[in-house]
């Protein structure tokens, strides 16, 4: 089992820019997919982005350019860029598993989008 620890997040202005960091602890990260998730007050948890074991990435229509999904597999890490925030962006940001959750879900990060 794999735990993650996110951090990163906070209060920004439309337009700006954050940027996330994912700790992962545990055995065989490197074998998984990884993908950021989030859930914003109200609505269920959903995949925002995600990464390979190989590398490969997938973006959600909503923030395809505005946001860039990387990891490192030797220090069992993962980060989500992201630029051109919108308010529509405002969420708790979680990272695990991808396809599926390959751990407990950790406490998230808190992002808001806010003037």
């Amino acid at each position: 089992q794999v735990q993650f620890v996110e951090s990163g997040g906070g209060l920004v202005q439309p337009g700006g820019s954050l940027r996330l960091s994912c700790a992962a602890s545990g055995s065989g990260f490197s074998m998984y997919g990884i993908g950021w998730y989030r859930q914003a007050p109200g609505k269920q948890r959903e995949l925002v982005a995600r990464i390979s074991s190989a590398g490969n990435t997938f973006y959600i229509n909503p923030v395809k350019g505005r946001f860039t999904i990387s990891r490192d597999n030797v220090k069992n890490t993962a980060a989500l860029q992201m630029n051109s925030l919108k308010p529509e962006d405002t969420a708790v940001y979680y990272c695990n598993g991808w396809p599926g959750p390959i751990g407990p879900w950790g406490q998230g990060t808190q992002v808001t989008v806010s003037s």
